[in-house]
């Protein structure tokens, strides 16, 4: 079972910029998917930004685009999430997950439903003062 790791969190300013990372080990699959998820206190958890293996597709909630950009680095095997231009509404603990089973698509792609991914990190704090 993969075994992921969230950093790179913490308190900035409105207007700031974090680059959140996701390291993975403990698994040998050739595709898979990383997503990464928020969840603010009190709202439910939000799908914000994935990215595939096999083909490198990248995917952008509204809430997020243009001031996120999702990024992969097989050789270390992390996926970091660089957030830039960052809001008070982004508070949230985030989350990166990975979905490594066959879809309905015959492909394993992104998604932004929780309950399509297999194993999560554990979470990192982002808080953003305004």
């Amino acid at each position: 079972e993969a075994q992921l790791v969230e950093s790179g969190g913490g308190l900035v300013q409105a207007g700031g910029s974090l680059r959140l990372s996701c390291a993975a080990s403990g698994f040998t699959f050739v595709d898979y998917a990383i997503g990464w998820f928020r969840q603010a206190p009190g709202n439910p958890i939000e799908g914000i930004s994935c990215i595939t293996r096999s083909d490198g597709s990248t995917h952008y909630a509204d809430s997020v685009k243009d001031r996120v950009n999702i990024l992969r680095d097989d050789a270390k095997n992390v996926v970091h999430l660089q957030m830039n231009s960052l809001k008070p509404e982004d508070t949230a603990v985030y989350y990166c997950a990975i979905k490594d089973r066959v879809d309905g698509q015959g492909g394993i792609h992104c998604s932004w439903f929780p309950e399509d991914f297999d194993s999560w990190g554990q979470g990192t704090q982002v808080t953003v003062s305004s």
